[in-house]
């Protein structure tokens, strides 16, 4: 349930009225739109009467019910308008939403060793990056498989971090990690094998660093926005959506299905910025221009790509990666649509 307060509505009353439900047992949650601000009520609201609660402030412009189970990543929890998420770089506050320019995120599967890592880093930056990707943790379907360098490969990306100024964007695994890879990272990212790792899901709600939710590989549209619910439920706000592949019938040709009819669906549905990884979304390079470009046009507010400086040779997802120079070619393709579409951001000019 969401009160509207009337535009003008003075912050002494605002303040009165989330004072007078919290006493009806309630929690209100203030929300600052953009010409409006709306209070979302959680809690057992089923038998409360909306033109009861309308009576507590004639500021009250009206009270609405949320029909969607998942409340707070619901777009009617903030009266139909989108959120942003601020995330704070080296380089400065980078902005992920729908009213901002699309955010580019890069780098390889796994980080191999530093002089891997931070060549990579310069040269995604150089290309327009502003977050580098790459696994300190690696879940693999096989126990033979690299699974990651751990806690080693954090101080890594910590000197990729210093050598560039990008982001970092690296994968949490176990509820035990989240505090040092919170530390390490800019922004924590929930793989497609954990969404629904619900005890995970609780404990990176509870630390304040941005969160990338993965959809998992057989979930549903629903079932991924509950499980964002839940890191929205534990008191954290930030939540950045990951569409990165589904698993259908066809593996032949590729190894996921990239799902791009999410972007119009997730939008109707959610405030939440949404980001598309083609790379696991296809697993083959060759396909990941292709996709890149139809996810910018579709309405992306940011994408994934793998980046590695010799594929052949990478300890994992060699097969989908872009080498640094096709990554130049294709932000240099993509800034043709997103200019277009007018949510394009210059690249910087220069190597750091």
């Amino acid at each position: 349930m969401i009160v509207v307060m009337k535009v003008g509505s003075p912050e002494a009353e605002i303040a009165r009225v989330s004072e007078e439900l919290i006493g009806w047992g309630l929690t209100p949650e203030k929300i600052v739109g953009q010409h409006k601000v709306v209070v979302g009520l959680v809690g057992e609201t089923a038998a409360l009467d909306p033109l009861q609660i309308q009576e507590i402030s004639p500021w009250i412009e009206q009270v609405l019910r949320v029909e969607q189970p998942f409340k707070r990543a619901s777009r009617e929890f903030r009266h139909g308008e989108a959120s942003e998420v601020i995330v704070s770089t080296p380089s400065g506050a980078v902005h992920f939403g729908e009213h901002h320019p699309v955010v580019l995120v890069a780098g390889p599967c796994s980080v191999e060793n530093e002089e891997m890592i931070v060549e990579t880093a310069r040269r995604v930056k150089a290309a327009g990056a502003q977050f580098l990707r790459g696994g300190a943790y690696k879940p693999r379907t096989s126990p033979y498989a690299f699974q990651g360098h751990g806690e080693s490969a954090l101080g890594l990306l910590a000197a990729a971090r210093e050598a560039t100024g990008l982001g970092i964007i690296t994968e949490v695994m176990d509820t035990a990690d989240v505090e040092k890879i919170a530390e390490a990272a800019d922004v924590v990212q929930v793989g497609a094998r954990n969404m629904q790792n619900f005890s995970l899901l609780k404990k990176v709600g509870a630390q304040e660093k941005p969160v990338l939710l993965k959809r998992g590989m057989s979930a549903t549209i629903e079932e991924w926005l509950m499980a964002a619910e839940y890191i929205l439920a534990a008191g954290n706000p930030n939540v950045i959506l990951c569409e990165r592949g589904i698993r259908t019938f066809d593996r032949q040709y590729a190894r996921n299905t990239l799902d791009l009819s999410v972007l119009p669906v997730l939008r109707s549905l959610t405030h939440l910025p949404i980001m598309i990884d083609p790379s696991h979304g296809t697993g083959r390079a060759e396909y990941v221009p292709t996709m890149a470009l139809a996810a910018i046009a579709a309405g992306a507010d940011s994408l994934m790509i793998e980046v590695h400086p010799n594929p052949a040779k990478a300890l994992s997802d060699g097969p989908q990666s872009l080498t640094p120079d096709r990554f130049d070619r294709l932000v240099q393709e993509m800034s043709v649509i997103g200019k277009a579409v007018k949510r394009w951001r210059e690249p910087a000019m220069a190597l750091v």
